[in-house]
């Protein structure tokens, strides 16, 4: 079995309450596109449960970022949280029944913890199906859009109504 990575996904979130469904989003998206439906609940709330461990002991004035990583390999999921708190005497991995999980300093300042998900017996990281993207074309200059063509920005009373919807979801 290798211990190989063979695909990554991460995001970077503020320190919030709103890291929580953010994270769960995250781990949705990422395991949709890499076709492992079945890991959802099991990943998600482990992703949770390491990110409330950060919310837990991040300062509310001053709440830093926190780093939510997925990454297929062997044949497991690891899910990885990374702060930039300072550190402190207690930092120990959180326990998540039935998981592997473990806690690293991070070089000057912060922690890492982890926890692994067994992949579906039989698969292995190598073979998990991973999105495939269409090449992308350059469009030549004299196809290419006007400055004056190209679409405005977002309209900030979109914006607003997608953050509250994504505060108020129940999760």
């Amino acid at each position: 079995m290798s211990s190989h990575t063979a695909q990554v996904d991460d995001i970077r979130l503020v320190a919030m309450r709103s890291a929580l469904n953010c994270a769960s989003m995250f781990v949705e998206f990422s395991l949709t596109e890499w076709q492992l439906p079945m890991l959802r609940d099991t990943t998600s709330e482990a992703a949770r449960a390491l990110v409330q461990n950060v919310l837990d002991h991040a300062d509310d004035k001053n709440p830093g970022f926190v780093n939510v990583r997925l990454r297929l390999k062997g044949d497991c999921l690891v899910i990885e949280v990374e702060d930039d708190q300072l550190a402190r005497a207690h930092d120990d991995a959180p326990v998540i029944e039935g998981r592997r999980t473990g806690a690293v300093p991070v070089q000057g300042r912060g922690k890492l913890v982890w926890c692994e998900v067994p992949l579906p017996p039989g698969i292995s990281a190598t073979q998990v199906r991973l999105p495939h993207r269409g090449e992308r074309r350059n469009l030549p200059p004299e196809a290419a859009p006007a400055p004056a063509e190209q679409p405005q920005s977002v309209d900030p009373a979109l914006a607003d109504r997608v953050l509250v919807g994504l505060k108020n979801r129940e999760w």
